[in-house]
């Protein structure tokens, strides 16, 4: 066995003369252990309320959606749907119109953003599962389901025939407008369900069938927006857009899901992050205790290091066992740290100890790879910081 690891060994598990070293040793191991289990713990809340986050998005968005390269809408012929239906992955696509339109209640407007889907598209999203109140429209009619943020704005609800809803939106073309009326094309609508989902989306969007969205916008029939697509569970994300990209070469733009939420995934990541070099910092502090504990323990040890320089030791080995000494009470503490965090994520995933509102548990996600991070920082710290402490000896020092 090495020398030094050995010596480090005896050192680490044996109790000092001195019992004001051995308290600033454990008070150094509890900061670390605790300062780690922090960092997981905190680290699966946070991959938890991401998951929570984002699976709304999910019940709307699809897994990849086609823009045009240039415009607004595309035209997509009977021989593009054959083309696209035969693409290895595809499970199902959906074509809709999306435009901002003006939607009127009695005397109150309010901008929003028609979404025109046709039938196929609630094999593509689940939207349809986050209707709260009332159904999804009946497809070729003039029936609408809009948010709750929208609802609560105009003051609308369900079925409600002596409030008729108008949809507007600007007519194409130049010159000056002579009225109102001929400035707009518009329809009367009947709001049949409300969803909800998250605010934004709940203070955005209306759902209509994409017949009705094509007579307001007038577009012709093969007219669209945007394709949005499904794929098959066991399907590669970049195998399908390469082939949709080589099939229509130089027409589209592909989004994912990620893609779609830059802005929120962005933010996500952003602070999560900022709360991991929070946690950095609070293990950082804690090795300072560590810096410290070996330190003493140096002093401490001044006796047996100059008895062990007479026996031939080398300095650079003497430096080698409290900086071993230091790294395995670091390793050692993180590792148990690690296990204490991982108990509790388990615990609040089995017995759901914290609640957020009274029916939701506090969202936590084990990820091996949040045990690898917490892991790897503390080892590269922990060896940091007994680095810095074992060169506190020096051959002075030794024979002092």
């Amino acid at each position: 066995m090495n020398f030094s690891l050995y010596i480090a060994k005896r050192y680490l598990l044996s109790k000092s003369s001195n019992n004001a070293i051995n308290i600033m040793t454990l008070i150094a191991s509890a900061g670390v252990i605790i300062a780690s289990a922090a960092l997981f713990i905190v680290l699966s809340v946070f991959a938890g309320l991401k998951n929570y986050s984002l699976q709304f998005s999910s019940f709307v968005d699809p897994d990849l959606k086609i823009f045009p390269v240039e415009g607004k809408s595309f035209m997509f012929s009977d021989d593009d749907k054959n083309t696209l239906t035969n693409i290895q992955g595809v499970a199902s696509f959906s074509e809709v119109i999306e435009e901002r339109i003006i939607i009127k209640s009695e005397n109150k407007n309010l901008l929003a953003t028609l979404k025109g889907v046709d039938s196929n598209f609630l094999n593509v999203t689940y939207i349809d599962s986050m209707v709260t109140k009332g159904y999804w429209f009946t497809p070729n009619s003039n029936e609408v389901v809009s948010g709750w943020g929208i609802s609560h704005n105009l003051s609308f609800g369900i079925l409600d025939f002596r409030k008729a809803l108008s949809l507007y939106v600007p007519k194409p073309g130049k010159g000056q407008i002579s009225s109102i009326k001929g400035a707009y094309n518009a329809v009367y609508v009947n709001n049949v369900g409300l969803f909800d989902i998250n605010e934004e989306l709940n203070d955005e969007y209306v759902f209509s069938d994409i017949g009705l969205a094509k007579q307001l916008l007038n577009y012709k029939d093969n007219q669209i927006s945007a394709l949005e697509l499904k794929l098959n569970p066991e399907a590669d994300e970049n195998e399908v857009r390469d082939a949709v990209n080589s099939t229509f070469k130089n027409r589209f733009v592909i989004k994912n899901r990620e893609q779609l939420n830059e802005a929120l995934f962005k933010m996500l990541n952003t602070e999560n992050l900022a709360i991991y070099l929070i946690f950095t910092l609070v293990i950082i502090i804690a090795l300072f205790n560590v810096i410290g504990a070996i330190i003493m323990m140096i002093l401490d040890k001044k006796k047996s290091l100059s008895t062990l320089f007479s026996l031939g030791a080398e300095t650079k080995s003497i430096k080698s066992i409290f900086f071993l000494q230091g790294s395995l009470m670091t390793i050692v503490s993180g590792i148990i740290g690690v296990i204490l965090g991982l108990l509790i994520v388990l615990a609040q995933q089995s017995f759901e100890l914290i609640m957020l509102t009274p029916e939701l548990p506090y969202p936590v996600v084990l990820k091996f790879s949040n045990i690898i991070i917490v892991l790897a920082t503390i080892f590269a710290l922990g060896i940091i910081a007994s680095r810095i402490a074992s060169q506190r000896i020096t051959k002075k020092l030794i024979q002092s």
